[in-house]
């Protein structure tokens, strides 16, 4: 049998690349075994299992992830990862708006804001396909609707909607 070890920094590297790796240097010299685990479990043994493919491994993970509502930082690297293994960008966003239906509407805006602000990061970089989504920019309070919203903080916001 393959060291999960070995097998998980393989399964890591597919899916995360140079991102996963360093959260795991990161790791590693606060708490090297739990880097190690890290490694061994999600990637070397859940990741690696028969039965789902990593594109839907990411989706199942980037769905959680937003569901949770407090763990932005991991979601944005699964949505990095989800976008490396497959998942389109319009595909995360209609994730996001599946699951305004169970963990409710502040933690699919939180979902989709984190995709914004990896998609901008991606774009800047030059990276990866460009989304069917229209991104307009946050310069004042949160809403559903483009354009100046009185009672909402009157600034302009932040949308993501289908051309």
């Amino acid at each position: 049998m393959e060291d999960r070890y070995k097998r998980g920094l393989k399964r890591l590297s597919e899916i995360d690349g140079e991102a996963g790796e360093n959260v795991i240097k990161s790791l590693e010299a606060v708490a090297p075994d739990f880097a190690r685990y890290l490694i061994e479990y999600p990637f070397g043994d859940i990741y690696s299992r028969p039965g789902l493919g990593l594109k839907e491994r990411e989706i199942v993970t980037v769905a959680s992830l937003a569901a949770m509502g407090n763990a932005v930082p991991q979601l944005k690297v699964h949505i990095e990862a989800a976008l490396n293994v497959g998942v389109s960008r319009n595909e995360l966003i209609e994730v996001f708006i599946q699951i305004s239906v169970y963990a409710g509407f502040p933690a699919a805006l939180n979902a989709i804001f984190a995709a914004r602000d990896v998609f901008l990061h991606l774009d800047s970089e030059g990276r990866l396909e460009k989304s069917n989504y229209r991104l307009i920019y946050m310069i004042g309070s949160a809403s559903v609707s483009a354009g100046h919203r009185p009672g909402l903080g009157g600034g302009k916001v932040d949308v993501i909607s289908s051309d």
